[in-house]
This record gives structure tokens, sequence and C-alpha cells, in this order.
């Protein structure tokens, strides 16, 4: 049963449960999804565990949360990443790359999905780090993926500069200073003002997406201003459709990382989910249908119905988004101001998840001693406001593209970014074999909630396919050489091991937690009794009724 205490924590004491349910579940990991519930994750001796982690408001709801996973961080990477991908990789590059790395993506998440349900804190997998594997790597993981959310908050408000170059020329910083201010404003409110705008651009997000793929197909077959059908005509133009070789094909791998950027980051949202039992599971279930309609068909319809030579795809003071040109050949001027339209609001909710995200992991490096203290104060309403100042602070970044171009700085602050989701779907994947191992050891494998089906392939997959990556897509700086090329690509391989080294020496701690001295009971969710009610609920709806109780979810 869960109580409130008088510091705020939340604890939980665990009543002894008997249950039968014939199947080896150690064995059979989908029965063991299907079976598992509250009785799974009592202990039998009444420990009461300190939700250590718990402190910030549970106020997202399936609703928001399953939305918000489906497209909340499409954004930049998609409707603006995909110019640059195509003009420097060509559409074979780009078809294939975004392919590899949304197998990634999937397989990352379904590892990150098994202890985010087992642990759901804010701090997400970078807590899982400092737990499972040391203490230094999750410092290290958390001090890394908090300056990627400021670099992508950054990048998302230059973004906004480059789309508003489609209409007029009004000046750049002025944009990015209004949009600034609005996602501030947002996001200090109340956690329910974040979760209900990105639920509704999200969805604004799908429609969009789901109106583009019908269109290309029509723009493809003819139903564009020249009533000429294009099929796969502009893949065997010259330099097509592999552009610039291997070079252009390892080039796109770090677009696409951006692109599927902050996919993990709903793990993050674990902290203030209700009944992330139910919740993540389901998130995790959306990933894979998210990456084969809205990426790999959104992908292949833009090679086709886009040449990769077409002006301004990619410079040094514009972006033309793709999507935005295939609207165009459907129609008039109009139709490609309105689908810029929503790509701006696209681009802001990218902004605005990432700045979420940046914010609880400053206030997670606080409660975990690895920031100053200060950063873990709360609003009453539980946003923690001092680490949302200083986050969005240093995303003010984004004026720099008053000096070196916004073109220049957006291609940068990419690089920097899909380099930083690398490393942390790689790390996600040592994590989660070390969190199994130590499950294993201590006997404790029946209390997980939800079951990665792909162990021990799977993660083990990821960390060896990021490392492979991350090395080789930098291949186009060194032919012809570039300096500013070659440390966007690879800093963070210089700065991860500084700050791991650097905390190392500072706190002696030890070097790789033993799996038998793994703590996996502190914050360890156990279902509250509206979870259960719920559950009980929703166990009810059988055949077509569960469908349509499952579609229903995404919206009330």
């Amino acid at each position: 049963m869960s109580r409130l205490s008088t510091d705020g924590n939340i604890t939980v004491e665990a009543v002894p449960v008997k249950h039968d349910i014939g199947v080896d579940l150690e064995k059979d990991p989908k029965a063991f999804n299907e079976f598992s519930d509250d009785a799974n994750s009592q202990t039998a001796d009444h420990t009461v565990f300190p939700v250590d982690q718990d402190r910030l408001s549970r106020s997202l709801s399936g609703r928001q949360v399953q939305m918000i996973a489906i497209a909340g961080v499409i954004g930049t990477g998609l409707f603006l990443g995909t110019g640059k991908s195509l003009a420097n990789g060509g559409p074979a590059s780009m078809l294939i790359c975004y392919t590899i790395m949304g197998f990634l993506v999937y397989l990352t998440m379904l590892s990150l999905g098994e202890m985010a349900t087992y642990m759901p804190v804010a701090g997400s997998f970078c807590s899982y780090a400092s737990r499972f594997v040391s203490e230094s790597v999750g410092f290290s993981l958390t001090w890394n993926y908090w300056f990627n959310d400021v670099t992508s908050t950054a990048s998302d408000l230059v973004a906004l500069q480059l789309v508003f170059k489609y209409w007029s020329e009004f000046p750049g910083w002025a944009i990015s200073l209004i949009f600034w201010v609005f996602l501030i404003v947002l996001n200090v409110i109340h956690v329910k003002a974040y979760g209900e705008l990105e639920y509704w651009l999200a969805l604004l997000k799908v429609v969009t997406i789901i109106v583009f793929i019908i269109l290309g197909i029509v723009v493809n077959c003819g139903g564009n201003h020249d009533h000429e059908y294009l099929g796969f005509s502009y893949w065997h133009l010259e330099g097509a459709p592999f552009v610039n070789g291997f070079k252009g094909f390892a080039s796109v791998f770090v677009t696409a990382a951006f692109a599927y950027g902050g996919t993990e980051s709903i793990g993050i949202t674990a902290g203030e989910q209700k009944n992330p039992t139910k919740s993540m599971p389901r998130v995790i279930k959306t990933v894979f249908w998210r990456i084969i309609i809205f990426y790999v068909l959104s992908i292949l319809l833009i090679g086709i119905n886009v040449p990769y030579n077409y002006p301004n795809l990619s410079s040094k003071e514009t972006t033309t988004s793709p999507f935005t040109l295939v609207f165009q050949k459907a129609g008039s001027k109009v139709a490609g101001s309105f689908i810029n339209a929503v790509i701006m609001t696209s681009v802001l909710s990218a902004g605005n998840h990432a700045l979420f995200a940046g914010t609880r992991l400053l206030y997670t490096l606080a409660i975990q001693g690895y920031a100053p203290k200060f950063f873990g104060k709360l609003t009453k309403a539980k946003v923690p406001y001092v680490a949302l100042l200083f986050t969005s602070l240093l995303s003010g970044l984004c004026f720099g593209s008053s000096f070196i171009g916004a073109g220049t700085l957006w291609s940068w602050l990419q690089n920097l970014v899909g380099v930083s989701n690398q490393l942390s779907w790689m790390l996600i994947g040592v994590t989660s074999i070390r969190f199994r191992k130590a499950l294993d050891i201590q006997g404790k494998v029946h209390q997980l909630k939800y079951v990665n089906w792909t162990y021990p392939w799977g993660p083990w997959v990821v960390v060896i396919l990021s490392a492979v990556i991350i090395l080789i897509q930098g291949w186009s700086s060194f032919a012809p050489w570039n300096v500013s090329d070659f440390f966007s690509y690879y800093i963070e391989l210089l700065v991860f091991p500084l700050l791991w080294l650097g905390w190392q020496l500072w706190s002696r701690t030890t070097l790789l937690i033993k799996p038998e001295d793994v703590d996996v009971e502190t914050d360890r969710y156990h279902d509250t009794p509206e979870d259960l009610a719920e559950m009980e609920y929703e166990a009810q709806f059988k055949g077509w009724r569960k469908a349509v109780h499952l579609a229903k979810s995404f919206f009330v």
C-alpha cells in the first residue's frame, strides 16, 4: 500500500501476496508481461521502501504520455534535418540510414521500457546508470544528456529562424527571443500545462504526417503542378541515389540520430506519470509503428518527390524543409505556407519537450548530489524552477546565429545533439545489461513488470552498433579536412571521458558496482490502489471493445 509522508516523499509498504499462474515466467517473457501484476513486486518481509526521487507531481495522464511518446519529439530532425540528409547523402543513403537508426532506437526503447516500468524516476536512464553501473558513469551521462537537451532547445530556436525565412526576413534573434520567453513561461506554470500543450501539438503533427503521406503518394503519381509521373526518377539523377559515396552515406547517420533523438527522454517523464506500470509498456509498443510510419515512410516519399540538388536544401544561411516543397508541388504557395506553419508549431513542440527534459535532469543532478542543491528547489506546483531558469539561460546559445549564420549554427548543434544521442543509447544498452545481471544474481527477475523480449542480444546490438556508427559518421570531416566539422562530430568523445575521470578522481567511488551490491529496491514502483483499480477496470474489455477502449485512451 502507498502513503504520503510528512516530508513529501511517497513510501510503500509491501504486503505478501500469493500467486500461482502455472507458467515459467523467466523462460517466457511474453507470458511474464501478460501475468505480471502487483503481487510480483511485493516482498514478504513488510519492508518499507522510500521513493527518493518521487517529489515531482505525477500529473501527466496516460492520454498525454502516449501522444507525447508518439509524436512529442518529432520536430526539426524530421521536418528540416531531412533536407540536409538528402542534400549530403542522397535518397538511398537517407532511407537506409534512417531505417538502421530506427531499428537501433527501437531496441534501445525496449531496454529502457523494462527499467522505467520497474523503477520510474525523473532521472530515468541517467539515474539507472548511477545505480546499476557506477556513480561516475551516471554523473557523466546525466551532465552529457542535460547538455544535449540544452543544445536541442537552442537548435529548435535556431530552426524557428530558418522556418520564418520562408515568409520574411524578420530578424532571427527576435524570433528566437519571443519563443524562448514563451517556453520558459509555459514550463514554469505546472507540468499539466506542458502536458496539455504537448498533447495537442503532437496530435497536430500526427495528422500532418498522415496528410503528407497521402499527398506524397498523389504528387508522385502525377498530382503535381506539372502533371508529371515522378516514380523514382530523382534516384537516377547524376550522383544519385548515393550522393558523395561512403562519405555522404556515413554523414547521414548523425542527422538521423538527431531526428530520432528525444525518443528515449519519454523515460524521464516516468517520474511524473500516473500509473507508469500501465502507461510505459503502451508507450514502448507505439515506438515501432511510429518509426515505420512517421520516419521510414516519410523518408521514402521525400526521396522520390524532392531532388537531392534542389536549391537551399541545406546552406549556410537557409534550410528548406522537404515537407514544404512537397506541399508546394501539390498546389500553390498557400499550401506551402500551411505546412510551414505546422512545421513551426512542431519545432516549438520539440523545443518545449527538450526544455522540460533538461530541467528534470538538472533537478535529478541536484537530488543525487552531482550539482548544487539549489537546483532541486520546487515551486508549490512542484516545478523545479531554478533548474528550469538555468537550463533556459544556456539555451540562449541560439542567439549566436546572428553572427555565424543560422544554417551553419543549426548544422553544428545538430551534429552535437546527434552524437550525444548515440552515446546515450549506447549507455542505455550497457545499463540494461548490468540491470538484468543484478536482478538475475539477486534472484529478482520475477519482479519485472515488463520484460524486454530481445534480451540479451538486443542491448548488445545497441552497444556495438552505436559505437561503430559514432566512429564512422564523421568521415566527411577528414576529406577535405574541416576543423569545425571534426569537433562537432567528435568533441563528445573527449568531453564524456573527462567528465567520468574528473568525478572518479573527486569522489573515489567504485569503478564498477558488483551485481550483488546493486540497489534494485529503492524507488521500485509499487502499484497504488488507484492503479490496481484502473487495471481491473480495463481487464473487463475483450476483443473489439478492448481495441476501442485503447483508441479512446489517446483522447480521453
